[in-house]
């Protein structure tokens, strides 16, 4: 099956800007009827240790189905996934991460660089035997995943880059965090605010501050010149930690990039109600789904 169209493929580090598919949403935000579908089956959980650094690792196996790799944002965890997970589990092999000092990994003395979060995760695949797989990561995830294609390509076939940081006009402490908190006050579910509440008071403030400073620290920019397979950067028309001349200039770095907007989702809605990304996802790797 061939791929829809969602963007045009990047000629150039610093291209005019690419055109971009803009998709209307499958569901509608505030429905609460999502959380009535069938529970997720029990995930397979192990954990890998290297050094100081545990993450957890939850994994749905499905036998010959395309492996996708889920990596979420600073202050969440793999759960934020999980109507995501609901969409796709039949389709495909998931595999997702709780990474160090979130969710219920253990805080390490120090956090992780990017790259370094990426080489983490890239052992702990090795050890799984998981590879090649479908990367897809949220926010500080697209950084990790990003990294990981870079520097891991064994291991990536396709990349999918979800409201990706950091926005470098804002590259500040103060500026993410006011972003972050306007993206939420701004008509976000009560279903994303209560989540997004819960997993940043799990993190802790003083982790979470210690683990952005290492996000604002990245260049993602740097990086993405380097990620050669198939690139998807998608992003809600109202996210403000993400915004579209960003997101523009992501895509026309990606060497094989495509674009996609979808209406009406905010920076952690985008994920946290995330049945529309699943589907276009799905869409975009050529899967067919069960209707």
């Amino acid at each position: 099956m061939s791929r829809p169209e969602t963007g045009l493929r990047a000629a150039s580090a610093d291209p005019a800007p690419p055109a971009s598919a803009d998709a209307a949403s499958r569901a509608d935000p505030n429905d609460e009827a999502a959380d009535e579908r069938t529970p997720l089956p029990e995930p397979e959980r192990a954990s890998f240790q290297l050094d100081s650094r545990e993450l957890h690792i939850f994994r749905w196996r499905r036998p010959g189905a395309p492996r996708v790799l889920l990596i979420h944002g600073i202050g969440m965890g793999h759960s934020v996934y999980d109507r995501f997970l609901a969409e796709i589990h039949t389709e495909c092999e998931a595999i997702a991460v709780d990474l160090p000092g979130f969710a219920d990994c253990p805080e390490p003395a120090d956090p992780l660089s990017m790259p370094d979060t990426a080489d983490l995760v890239a052992a702990a695949l090795h050890e799984q035997h998981a590879g090649p797989l479908v990367a897809v990561g949220h926010s500080m995830g697209a950084q990790i995943v990003a990294e990981l294609a870079a520097r891991h390509p064994d291991l990536m076939e396709r990349v999918v880059l979800i409201a990706p940081s950091v926005n470098p006009a804002e590259r500040s402490l103060l500026m993410q965090g006011a972003r972050m908190i306007q993206d939420l006050a701004e008509g976000e579910p009560l279903s994303v605010l209560t989540r997004a509440t819960k997993t940043y008071l799990q993190a802790g403030p003083i982790w979470f501050m210690r683990k952005l400073r290492q996000m604002l620290d990245h260049r993602l920019e740097s990086c993405l010149p380097r990620v050669a397979q198939p690139s998807l950067v998608i992003r809600g028309t109202r996210d403000r930690v993400c915004p579209r001349g960003w997101a523009v200039r992501i895509t026309g770095l990606l060497p094989r990039g495509e674009m996609l907007q979808i209406r009406d989702r905010g920076h952690e809605a985008l994920i946290s109600s995330g049945q529309p990304v699943a589907h276009h996802v799905l869409d975009w790797m050529g899967i067919a789904r069960e209707r």
